[in-house]
């Protein structure tokens, strides 16, 4: 199993809204080398930390899984989405998205404030690599968030 950050913004697709949807493909990204990880890394199962950014405070809001591996992110020949990439040939997508599922929303949100003064995570992606949407965290970082999560 393999541990990941993914970042969604809190107004845009929540906890909450995962939590009501149960699941939800996770379109929308347009960064290459996180379309890389989703494709080469994210397999059924794995674990994932959802993380609200542009919130005031970003932080860890829950756990999420994949339910399905890479695939089209169809959204991109949309001329009506937000998402649509006129240079994205069906034949050959650039785009690619995932599917997740909730596990858990932790009582309290983990503040990103928070989470920097955790001494196991100096080396964690996210005050890296800070702007990469998706992004690998490792078991013991997944193992330390989630405790903190539970209020540990």
């Amino acid at each position: 199993m393999r541990y990941w950050l993914m970042k969604s913004e809190e107004d845009v697709y929540s906890i909450d809204d995962l939590e009501r949807d149960g699941t939800t493909c996770w379109e929308g990204v347009r960064n290459y080398e996180a379309r890389n990880v989703m494709r080469d890394g994210m397999r059924t199962g794995d674990r994932v930390l959802f993380y609200h950014s542009n919130a005031a405070p970003p932080g860890v809001a829950g756990l999420a899984k994949i339910t399905r591996e890479a695939y089209t992110d169809h959204f991109a020949f949309d001329p009506s989405s937000p998402y649509h990439d006129p240079k994205s040939d069906p034949d050959n997508p650039r785009w690619l998205m995932v599917d997740v599922g909730f596990v858990e929303r932790f009582p309290e949100k983990i503040a990103l404030g928070r989470l920097r003064e955790e001494k196991a995570l100096e080396e964690m992606a996210l005050f890296t690599r800070k702007r990469l949407s998706v992004q690998p965290v490792t078991a013991a970082e997944f193992e330390r968030v989630v405790a903190m999560g539970r209020g540990a």
